[in-house]
């Protein structure tokens, strides 16, 4: 029996990508930006190996990192979590998903307010808590459905819980997602029910993504396939349309999700464990609030010792992230095309510096070999 925690902190990027200057993102760093450029709140991941990176040029590290480090390229055609999540499972993205600047066009509108019998508002890019501030009053008194996007590759549904009940919502959303397919086959559909009273409307946690299928065979269907047991903390299962996966449960947040990892590790299982912690990205990388994100990792870099003390003879740790958003670049609130981090902990994994990978994928195709399971997925084992 063997067990594979693998830990996403999402949207932790660690320095600009080259091509970063292509998507806007010149010069984005979450990570420098979250810490305000000092490693002083974070032993345990400063003990890791996380300042020793390639290009993180803020810290001078430690002399004897406990784990293996590298740092990932992504070599998808995005910065989205739904590629970002493909690629560390192994799929490599050569053609972004699409995306809509201008809102979506009548040819998927008008079939949606014939679904759904309601009207549509905004339908163009907005911020999430934005957007119910702007539009929420129209919607509770007409009932129309507030449609927008953002610079991912997304369809979002806002509405509130009192005029649409929340599996309401979700049912709209499946039928959106039917809508959206082919060369209109966005990354995610996503429920966002709110709450509230005008003025002082509040999102809540039931959020529900729905995404498309993966275009082929990723670590976990192949974990799957070999008998191996699959378990999905936060929103791993949304991301993979639920395929590939043994078992799922969805968080409120970063602290639910550490907990219920925590849980994880005192069961017995043979497989891998897929964590997502969305608050950095959700909370905090999005709305440009630094010192959030920076008390979020801090959150994080506290439950450390607890989960290496937990880690078997035979289990592995392993942290990364899938793709930046970082909170201190102000000219945008969107994802940042950056590097990642990646660690790999465990009694059997020797410290190195793993370099610069040339993909996500590698981590995907580290596990699989850990596993001794066969795979034709992208990417080059770390072992």
């Amino acid at each position: 029996m063997a067990r594979v925690f693998l830990i996403v902190l999402d949207s932790l990027g660690i320095g600009a990508m080259p091509d970063a200057g292509q998507f806007g993102d010149e010069g984005t760093n979450t990570l420098r930006s979250a810490t305000g450029g000092s490693d002083a709140h974070y032993p345990n991941l400063k003990e890791m190996g996380l300042f020793n990176i390639d290009g993180v040029d803020f810290s001078k590290g430690t002399r004897e990192p406990s784990a293996a480090y590298a740092r990932m390229t992504e070599k998808s055609r995005g910065k989205d979590t739904t590629i970002g999540h493909w690629e560390i499972a192994g799929i490599i993205s050569e053609k972004p998903l699409p995306v809509y600047p201008d809102g979506f066009p009548e040819e998927i509108l008008a079939p949606f307010r014939k679904m759904t019998g309601r009207g549509v508002l905004c339908n163009r890019p907005y911020s999430g808590t934005e957007v119910i501030k702007d539009y929420g009053d129209e919607h509770v008194r007409t009932g129309d459905l507030i449609v927008y996007t953002s610079a991912d590759s997304v369809f979002q549904i806002a509405a509130h819980e009192d005029v649409v009940p929340v599996e309401t919502l979700y049912h709209y959303c499946e039928e959106a997602r039917g809508l959206l397919t082919g060369k209109y086959g966005v990354g995610r559909v996503i429920a966002r029910p709110f709450t509230g009273e005008s003025g002082h409307y509040v999102r809540t946690p039931r959020r529900h993504d729905y995404s498309l299928l993966p275009p082929a065979e990723t670590m976990l269907d192949a974990l799957k396939a070999a008998g191996r047991d699959v378990i999905a903390i936060g929103k791993i299962r949304d991301i993979f349309a639920g395929r590939g996966i043994t078992e799922a449960v969805y968080t409120s947040g970063n602290t639910e999700g550490i907990a219920r990892t925590l849980a994880c590790m005192d069961r017995d299982f043979d497989g891998l464990c897929f964590t997502n912690l969305v608050d950095f990205d959700m909370l905090y990388g999005h709305r440009n609030n630094c010192e959030g994100y920076g008390r979020a990792l801090e959150e994080f870099d506290r439950a450390l010792p607890g989960m290496m003390a937990k880690l078997g003879d035979g289990d592995v740790l392993m942290i990364t992230a899938d793709h930046g958003c970082d909170p201190g670049y102000t000219v945008s609130t969107d994802h940042s095309r950056e590097y990642t981090p990646f660690l790999m902990y465990g009694k059997k994994i020797k410290p190195a510096d793993l370099g610069t990978r040339d993909t996500f994928a590698d981590i995907g195709a580290t596990v699989l070999d850990y596993f001794q399971v066969p795979s034709k997925i992208a990417g080059t084992f770390m072992l």
